[in-house]
């Protein structure tokens, strides 16, 4: 940009987001940040502002955006608790690597340390769960932290920063210039790949008998869906996926055999512990992948394909590490892998499917009994969107299950609270998702729980009329919890229980078309009704309330240990 002129650190504020390609920013206005949202009125042709009702609603929805566009979502909050109420989300962007830009006002900068009114030390705070932060006091600095602030959220594994501006700062002139962050010397994003690794890993994938690939998220956030179909194509290894690696290729692609974790598929779960190389692609190894860590895996070589050294041999050692951008590594990778037939390896999978079919998937998408089950309501939604609309959901029993049956055609489809399972993310992340992409079908899928920490942000759908669908699966517990508790700690359901509000008049309330069903016979139908309505739409399906999720593994036990019931 050549501009230069004299403006406020507000209106700078402003300029540098419009440069950074922003059009689009959730957020809740007070005292420490007018003077930014007295300049926001005279860009309102330029920059949308969503008032969410609540600023975790406005980082949520942040992350929805970012998740489902690609792009580093945007929220805005004032000093004090405003800026406290973004730190779930940010922590929840931080562990998801979710590219993420928080600006918060800060009380004047001579009252700072003085316990002024709404002062409180958001740096501070935020410092654990940010992948940069950084107090603004002058004006000047607001160009060149801005700009550092987008390069860091996007660069190599992407993450939250937090910037926080005195009110001082955001009404004091300056000569405004501003130029993009092309790169921070003491900062390399992107790690150089050793091509001798990927000579090492191609060897050993070579001489395998029973490879499994694993996937996780880093195929999605590098833009490597298709460098990823290639290359399993073109060794022909059966692959399965963490739940934020779910859509990178589609549901229905015949190497992908399901989900690994404590709920997810028995076959990949089991035959993790005998496959003899474990290619782990853009996943970190998490607490619910791997089980008991003594026992994970221990037939198999690891070959671990990592943007981030420190994920590298922090719960997994691997035998090769690829460090660098998936983009570029399974490329590198793909020339040197020999494709092979692994029909009696597939058998296995196949055999354990059967398995899984009579004895969990079954009962979940076809059950005889009478009450509802969350599994069939993910089946009619499957039915009624085809497979294209993209799925957020919330955390808990309905959450793995969304995960375990929901069809996906296309990539960025599955919008979930992965790593720090934030009940409460869905209804904000489906309306930032929607915005993101309003030509596509938005489902919320939500359990009785999590849809009343952040029910309040049905306002912000109504006054956006974002035509978000909401499907409540209400069991009147604390379902996941609930599940716990009845199978460690002899049914005593402790403080589980909800004695539920009437959910239909309260998204009435707020205008939104609402349905609620509780018979199998009217379930098909009102789906295919929300699913046509042009305008936001809640549903309360009532299903049964002491239904539990399976396959399960015990925490810390080893994912061969995984329960059928």
């Amino acid at each position: 940009m050549t501009i230069k002129k004299n403006i406020s650190g507000a209106e700078a504020l402003i300029h540098c987001l419009i440069e950074e390609g922003v059009d689009l920013i959730y957020g809740y206005p007070g005292g420490a940040i007018m003077p930014f949202y007295d300049e926001l009125y005279k860009f309102q042709d330029k920059l949308q502002h969503v008032l969410t009702r609540h600023e975790q609603g406005a980082t949520h929805a942040a992350q929805g955006y970012a998740r489902v566009s690609g792009k580093v979502g945007v929220c805005v909050a004032t000093s004090g608790p405003g800026a406290t109420n973004l730190i779930t989300g940010i922590a929840d962007a931080m562990i998801d690597s979710t590219p993420l830009i928080c600006i918060t006002g800060q009380v004047p900068s001579h009252l700072l340390g003085s316990d002024a009114f709404q002062e409180t030390d958001i740096i501070g705070i935020s410092t654990p769960v940010t992948k940069w932060n950084y107090q603004i006091t002058n004006a000047k600095e607001i160009p060149e932290i801005i700009s550092k602030a987008f390069y860091i959220a996007k660069a190599g594994r992407p993450g939250p920063v937090l910037i926080d501006i005195t009110k001082d700062a955001q009404f004091d002139n300056f000569d405004f210039k501003y130029s993009k962050c092309k790169g921070i010397r003491s900062y390399k994003p992107i790690p150089q790949i050793n091509l001798k690794s990927v000579e090492d890993a191609a060897f050993i994938i070579n001489k395998s008998k029973k490879p499994l690939i694993v996937w996780g998220q880093g195929v999605i956030l590098g833009n490597a869906e298709l460098e990823f179909k290639s290359f399993i194509e073109k060794t022909n290894i059966p692959a399965a996926w963490t739940i934020l690696g779910v859509s990178a290729i589609p549901t229905s692609h015949p190497q992908n055999v399901g989900m690994v974790g404590m709920h997810g598929n028995y076959g990949p779960n089991m035959l993790t512990n005998e496959c003899d190389v474990l290619i782990a692609i853009g996943m970190r190894f998490d607490d619910r992948v791997t089980g008991d860590l003594k026992t994970y895996a221990k037939k198999a070589q690891i070959i671990h394909l990592e943007i981030d050294p420190a994920e590298v041999n922090k719960n997994v050692k691997a035998n090769v590490p690829i460090l660098g951008d998936v983009k570029q590594s399974l490329p590198l990778l793909q020339k040197l892998v020999d494709f092979k037939n692994y029909t009696n390896w597939y058998e296995t999978f196949k055999e354990h499917d059967k398995i899984e079919f009579e004895n969990v998937i079954k009962n979940d998408l076809y059950p005889k009994k009478e009450g509802l089950t969350m599994g069939e309501v993910i089946k009619e939604i499957n039915f009624a969107t085809k497979g294209n609309a993209i799925i957020v959901t919330d955390v808990g029993q309905h959450q793995m299950v969304a995960c375990r049956y929901a069809d996906f055609n296309l990539s960025k489809s599955n919008i979930t609270s992965g790593g720090l399972g934030t009940m409460g993310f869905a209804l904000p992340a489906a309306l930032g998702a929607k915005m993101a992409d309003p030509k596509r079908e938005v489902v919320a899928v939500i359990g009785d729980g999590g849809i009343q920490m952040t029910i309040q942000e049905l306002g912000t759908i109504f006054q956006t009329q974002a035509a978000v669908k909401v499907v409540v699966l209400n069991n009147e517990f604390l379902g996941m919890v609930r599940q716990w508790q009845q199978l460690f700690f002899d049914k005593r359901y402790a403080s589980t229980e909800l004695i539920n509000p009437d959910f239909v008049k309260i998204a009435e309330g707020y205008y939104i078309n609402s349905k609620r069903v509780s018979k199998r016979k009217e379930l098909r139908k009102s789906i295919e009704e929300m699913i046509k309505s042009e305008k936001p739409f809640f549903l309360e399906v009532c299903v049964e309330k002491e239904d539990n999720v399976f396959p399960m593994i015990p925490s810390g036990a080893s994912v061969s240990d995984i329960r059928l019931s």
